[in-house]
């Protein structure tokens, strides 16, 4: 997928991934019912913010990483049908290792 987005600064755009909407007992849960899943990837990071003397401070999350946030963290975008979250480094809470 090539992204027409390019985030600025500290801020990345991350892809939710979608939770299961099935129990491991087969219990389907209905849509209104799944909490949106606190989990994505990183699809797109900024350069990093500039310190107090100009220089540029990169980003320890990378393209690829699978991260959790908070259930409302980020600004929702909408790029060719895919809803995405923009939002700051700091709003991440932790990269999953696999």
């Amino acid at each position: 997928m090539q992204l027409k987005l390019r985030p600025l600064a500290d801020r990345v755009i991350v892809k939710r991934i979608e939770s299961e909407t099935k129990t491991a007992s087969g219990i389907v849960i209905p849509d209104n019912a799944a909490e949106k899943p606190d989990q994505g990837e990183v699809l797109a990071v900024g350069p990093g913010k500039l310190d107090d003397n100009g220089k540029r401070i990169e980003l320890s999350i990378r393209v690829g990483d699978r991260v959790l946030f908070g259930k409302y963290s980020g600004q929702t975008v909408k790029v060719d049908g895919d809803e995405l979250l923009v939002m700051k480094e700091d709003d991440l809470f932790a990269v999953v290792e696999k």
